[in-house]
């Protein structure tokens, strides 16, 4: 899921007592909210049992710490733990090369050296480190000049009503590269996309949510989840096999089918559920307000682009052609510096570094971008929107410096190594499949996934068990993160621990005051299951197919 831990401040409108109304469930003087969530009588016993589960969710979720000292104190119990597993000599035998892998203990002469020596070390080689951050110097160009914004209002400013929802779904698909960015840009877009084509707000707001979220690790392009993915989980093969790399390209051609049927499922449930689940609420005034309260302007003129921002996305357009040309053009003979030894397009600098491609081509276009729509005015600009970008990534690089040093300790330890050696061959004796294996990863994943909201932290929690478990019974490393995109997505539509749910919930009272918690779980709970349920299919038909996840990557 989205790495966040405060909702962004721009764009998001904060209901307090100052909001006053007169419906027929909010008298004057009384806040938004104060009646029942679904108004009277629409709470049926399924969706009071959910609302009860989401609220003992939400209770503890909130005794979880944050992320970082959540780290911290598993650093601590590992210490611990490994002291007594090496105490009683645990140990066992790498079926790879036959050599006993024993555990050692952090608690010992040895152990606190390395904790004290190699810290700075751990961090600075940390996999997903320099790849996220040499992406995301591009993408806050891209960002700040204005670029991904217009791309996301263009994509839904002209579509046919008929089309609306699928359009609005693959361009949350698309979002994602703008990483939790996507849900200020994107979801009151929803609303005012549906409206403009006289169509219920509230559907909007929610493909617009679901799509982001539930579909958070599905994309036809490549986004900065991939690379903190890919990271993490080249850092967890290394467990077994220390030269084993993962690219962020690993999961690509997967990602990039998730991302068209999914919004094919969110299109049909939409239109075939909630569309009736929709109409059969009571009616409130801002449903048919011809202007929306929060801005005073309206809808045309939220979603229309200026001049200055559509010729900005014709030579954006031209210099993504040209860069392509010019990547591919250069490619072509085989003694080509972009090629790998060999010739090898698979493994050429181009795919191996791609986080450097990427940086540079966002930065190119929102430079480009900027020149034109008039908001970049000189080179100086371009490093202060990077040096922008890297002030809001502050507080992933404080998690990545705790997430660092737990695996570390895990490695060092070998703890991990011989839980992934036990674990498989316990599923050996238990005749246990890669097929079935995955069931139990979607599972374990999709609930941890309700109370911990960082993609990257359940992910660096569970990759160094489940990655090399699964690659001793011969299943690459790149199924394993493919499976884990699907657990980490579906259900973060649903959780109220996600700082986003909450944001989605303050735009949806934006068209219905009485909205609550269970309104939106009441309409994005059919689209989480669904995706859920059509996701984990298509992965296994692409397992039974053998379809190869990405360039280089197999799926088994």
């Amino acid at each position: 899921m989205d790495d966040h831990y405060r909702v962004p401040d721009e764009g998001v409108r904060t209901v307090s007592s100052k909001d006053t109304t007169t419906t027929p469930d909010n008298t004057p003087g009384k806040p938004p909210g104060h009646a029942p969530p679904d108004g009277p009588g629409e709470t049926s016993a399924a969706l009071s049992a959910l609302l009860r589960v989401l609220g003992a969710v939400e209770r503890a979720g909130n005794k979880l710490p944050h992320p970082f000292w959540l780290f911290a104190i598993l650093s601590v119990l590992l210490a611990l733990i490994s002291w007594g597993l090496a105490t009683a000599d645990v140990s066992a035998v790498d079926p790879a090369g036959g050599k006993t892998v024993a555990v050692r203990s952090l608690i010992s002469v040895d152990g606190v050296r390395s904790m004290i020596s190699d810290a700075i070390t751990n961090y600075a080689t940390f996999p997903p480190l320099g790849t996220i951050l040499v992406v995301m110097l591009g993408v806050a160009v891209a960002d700040r000049s204005g670029l991904l914004a217009a791309m996301l209002r263009a994509g839904v400013a002209k579509v046919p009503a008929r089309w609306m929802t699928f359009a609005l779904a693959f361009t949350a698909m698309v979002a994602h590269i703008a990483s939790d960015a996507a849900y200020v840009a994107l979801v009151p877009l929803g609303g005012l996309a549906f409206r403009a084509v006289g169509r219920s707000p509230l559907l909007g707001i929610v493909v617009a949510f679901v799509g982001v979220s539930a579909g958070y690790d599905a994309s036809p392009l490549i986004t900065p989840m991939d690379a903190v993915l890919s990271g993490l989980t080249t850092a967890a093969a290394h467990t077994v096999d220390p030269g084993y790399v993962v690219t962020p390209l690993s999961n690509y051609f997967f990602s990039l089918a998730s991302s068209v049927v999914l919004a094919a499922v969110i299109t049909f449930v939409t239109e075939k559920v909630l569309v009736k689940r929709v109409a059969a609420l009571p009616p409130e005034p801002e449903e048919t307000a011809g202007d929306t309260a929060e801005t005073g302007r309206t809808t045309e003129v939220e979603l229309a682009l200026a001049p200055e921002e559509r010729r900005g996305l014709r030579h954006a357009t031209i210099a993504l052609v040209v860069f392509l040309a010019v990547v591919v053009v250069a490619m072509i003979p085989t003694g080509s510096p972009l090629r790998g030894e060999g010739g090898s397009i698979v493994e050429s600098p181009v795919l191996s570094g791609i986080a450097v491609v990427l940086g540079l081509l966002f930065a190119l276009l929102g430079a480009v971008y900027g020149r034109a729509a008039g908001t970049v005015r000189g080179g100086r600009d371009i490093p202060d929107f990077m040096a922008q970008g890297m002030r809001e990534m502050a507080p992933i690089l404080v998690l990545f410096f705790a997430i660092s040093q737990f695996l570390a300790y895990f490695k060092w330890t070998g703890v991990g190594q011989v839980l992934a050696i036990r674990g498989a061959d316990l599923l050996k004796d238990l005749g246990v499949t890669g097929p079935v294996a995955f069931v139990g990863i979607v599972l374990v994943c999709t609930v941890i996934n309700l109370a911990m909201t960082s993609g990257s932290a359940m992910w660096a929690l569970v990759a160094p068990v489940f990655v090399p478990m699964l690659m001793l019974l011969h299943i690459p490393p790149e199924a394993t993160q493919a499976v884990y995109r699907i657990a980490d997505s579906c259900t973060n539509a649903i959780t109220p621990m996600s700082a986003y749910f909450v944001m989605a919930l303050g735009f949806l009272q934006r068209y219905r005051r009485s909205a609550g918690i269970g309104t939106l779980a009441s309409l994005t709970l059919p689209l989480s299951v669904a995706m859920l349920v059509a996701w984990t299919l298509l992965f296994y038909a692409w397992w039974a197919l053998g379809i190869p996840l990405g360039p280089g990557a197999p799926v088994r």
